[in-house]
């Protein structure tokens, strides 16, 4: 594979996904909608359920609002991620996908163009998200908006890389839904997302074991501290861990004489 290739195979890839992504106006306003919602209505009940910021001064309200938006901005990389293995099953079956599949490229290579165009619109939508906060008066240290990126980078890609694992083992479009529900609901609700793991603790040492070794959890943390102008070190080296590890099984599990690609092809005879 010549590098002139490589970059313009890279380069369609990733134009084609910010083109569907574009086009389909409904995907943007629903990625959009949906955490505004948990932003705007929620927060107010999230702040005396967990004791925080119910007095004056007004700074410490905004505070705890970045709190929650880093967690629902990670919300947007998650549901990304899912709508990215989607369109994977899709194309797959009927797509471009099925087509890119075939060609001299090295699978690898095909996977990770595909994975960082979906990882280029969920940065996208997260910092439209945070334009709309920030008419809100939701307003993050301005050292926060551009320590966020590479933190946006590295969980886009681990949350990305784990649709497209998941995305190797769905063999129908049919259960795709099924599947897709039965993983974003525990890792959302059983995070630090909305609430700290301090909380969390407090009301069950199960729950607060789960949260803390969901990589969704790390994902958020690598966010938040990024969000507030800090380096989260643990959380980046444990969702680096966990992007290399989904990485490489979503690319065997995509490999036709060694994952679950072959298994499915024996399967069907």
């Amino acid at each position: 594979m010549k590098p002139g290739h490589a970059i313009i195979a890279l380069n369609g890839i990733i134009k084609r996904e910010l083109w569907r992504f574009i086009k389909q106006r409904e995907r943007f306003a629903a990625a959009l909608v949906r955490p505004l919602v948990w932003l705007f209505v929620f927060a107010a009940g999230f702040r005396s359920t967990l004791g925080i910021a119910i007095i004056p001064p007004y700074e410490t309200y905004i505070l705890y609002e970045v709190y929650i938006a880093a967690g629902l901005i990670g919300m947007i990389q998650l549901f990304n991620g899912m709508q990215s293995s989607l369109s994977m099953v899709y194309d797959r079956e009927m797509g471009s996908m099925k087509t890119l599949l075939v060609s001299p490229l090295p699978r690898w290579f095909l996977l990770t163009g595909k994975l960082l165009a979906g990882t280029s619109v969920s940065i996208l939508q997260a910092y439209v998200f945070l334009a709309v906060a920030w008419f809100y008066d939701i307003q993050a240290p301005w050292l926060g908006y551009v320590m966020l990126f590479p933190a946006l980078v590295l969980a886009g890609l681990m949350l990305g890389a784990l649709g497209m694992l998941l995305s190797s083992f769905i063999k129908q479009l049919e259960n795709f839904a099924g599947v897709m529900n039965f993983v974003i609901f525990p890792m959302f609700f059983m995070s630090t997302a909305l609430y700290p793991l301090w909380k969390i603790q407090e009301s069950s040492e199960l729950l607060y074991t789960l949260a803390s070794y969901n990589p969704f959890s790390q994902a958020v943390e690598l966010i938040r501290f990024a969000l507030y102008g800090q380096f989260n070190l643990y959380a980046c080296g444990y969702t680096l861990t966990a992007f290399i590890i989904f990485m490489t099984v979503a690319v065997w599990g995509y490999n036709p004489s060694k994952g679950m690609m072959v298994k499915k092809g024996s399967g069907a005879h």
